[in-house]
């Protein structure tokens, strides 16, 4: 699939900013067209395109800095629920790929089912766009690749919406990651860590997201357009239960709990472990055999890296005396205790984790890498990714962090990157 690169066309989107800074300092709001294409003042606001307003697309509207200049829903009554709460001018699109090309929009948001994450946002990308995406970042591990890549190569700015490594208390944590990024990096837990994501330290991994095995075939509504909505999906008959609230329980469009919050928990272990530039070397499974189509649940999944650190995800609640991070010299509890003497004092000594940038508007109009994006956030969809696999291949596997492959196993490999629907890739 072709589409048009606006960042061949002369100067692309907003790079000029920081040769010009100090002549556009002189002005308090300049209109876009008055400085011409490409150009955007310090006092601008940015625009946006939605795609996919459902449920949470709606949170993608409002947000400081920022104005909706056209949605996009394959649904006609996401489209008309959402275009009553937006300015009249507002665009509506029920392809996406017209909606990429407004040259007024400025960041697309990616508020989709993710089976469509990778093509939307690659796509965003080539089409010289900034890009908002949900979690998970991609469905599979080669469509993250192919989203990074085309981020990288057109230059553009990328975040992926959980926010935990940066801000807001992280669940059972009763504090935000920071804090707990210093503590890891102070040393005073010892090396190698094991993290034991469960119940017990206030996470739930929602296993009422699992699929039907005994859908039967209904009409589709006549407001949705479902053969669009599948997209690079198999075709399935429709039923009402694979689309809109209840996609995440089948294979095919996302992967249950697991796909719902694994991010969300994920990242920030990944941050304050230092994994941001690799993955596990194993993934470890214990689950009753999934069925083909519909996602069921898992009692436990185990990843290892090189160096000996373990990420246990307990979908049973079992561990219910294990720390939330446990070291050969110390251990964390839910709620931020730790076993090791005055810790608090002590880690007062030493440094705070390096700063990052969480702003988005800023980070787009200065053109800086933000916090979360389509690097280390590839990184922690890529464990999500190979914890699915080996939950629907029923057994363990090894992964090379490098070469981004699973190692002498050609069904889990198949798995990377998976046949897509004509006329649909990324």
């Amino acid at each position: 699939m072709q589409e048009k690169d606006f960042t061949k066309k002369g100067i692309s989107r907003r790079d000029f900013v920081k040769g010009t800074a100090a002549t556009l300092a002189a002005f308090s709001i300049v209109p876009r067209h008055v400085l011409g294409k490409g150009f955007l003042a310090p006092s601008d606001q940015l625009t946006k395109g939605i795609i996919g307003v459902g449920g949470m697309g709606q949170g993608h509207i409002p947000y400081a800095g920022t104005r909706v200049v056209a949605i996009c829903d394959v649904d006609k009554r996401h489209l008309s629920s959402t275009l009553a709460k937006l300015d009249k001018g507002t665009k509506t699109f029920s392809d996406y790929r017209e909606l990429i090309q407004l040259p007024e929009v400025d960041i697309v948001h990616i508020a989709t089912p993710p089976h469509w994450h990778g093509i939307m946002a690659a796509d965003a990308a080539r089409a010289g766009k900034d890009i908002w995406c949900e979690k998970p970042m991609t469905r599979t591990i080669g469509e993250g690749k192919r989203v990074m890549e085309a981020v990288q190569q057109h230059g553009r700015i990328f975040r992926l919406n959980t926010w935990f490594r940066f801000e807001s208390n992280f669940y059972g944590m009763n504090t935000t990651v920071k804090p707990i990024k210093k503590l890891v990096d102070s040393g005073m837990l010892g090396w190698p860590l094991t993290v034991t994501v469960g119940k017990h330290t206030g996470f739930d991994w929602k296993f009422y997201w699992v699929g039907k095995t005994d859908l039967t075939p209904q009409a589709v509504p006549a407001e949705l357009d479902y053969d669009q909505w599948l997209g690079p999906a198999p075709y399935k008959p429709y039923n009402a239960h694979r689309t809109h609230g209840t996609f995440r329980g089948y294979w095919d469009y996302d992967g249950g709990g697991l796909g719902d919050m694994g991010q969300h928990y994920i990242d920030p272990i990944q941050y304050f472990l230092g994994k941001d530039h690799t993955s596990p070397v194993r993934v470890e499974v214990d689950a009753p055999q999934q069925h083909t189509d519909a996602v069921g649940t898992w009692r436990r999944i185990e990843f290892t890296y090189e160096d000996g650190c373990k990420i246990i995800l307990d979908g049973e609640g079992k561990d219910v005396n294990a720390p939330y991070i446990a070291g050969p010299k110390g251990n964390v509890y839910n709620g931020f205790r730790c076993d090791i003497p005055d810790f608090e004092k002590k880690l007062a000594a030493f440094p705070d984790p390096e700063p990052q940038v969480t702003d988005f508007v800023e980070a787009v109009k200065k053109r800086q890498k933000f916090a979360l994006n389509e690097e280390n956030g590839h990184r922690s969809c890529t464990i999500v990714n190979m914890g699915l696999a080996a939950l629907r291949l029923g057994r363990s596997l090894s992964f090379d962090p490098v070469k981004q492959q699973f190692i002498d196993d050609e069904g889990a490999n198949r798995l990377i990157d998976q046949p897509m629907r004509a006329p649909w890739n990324v």
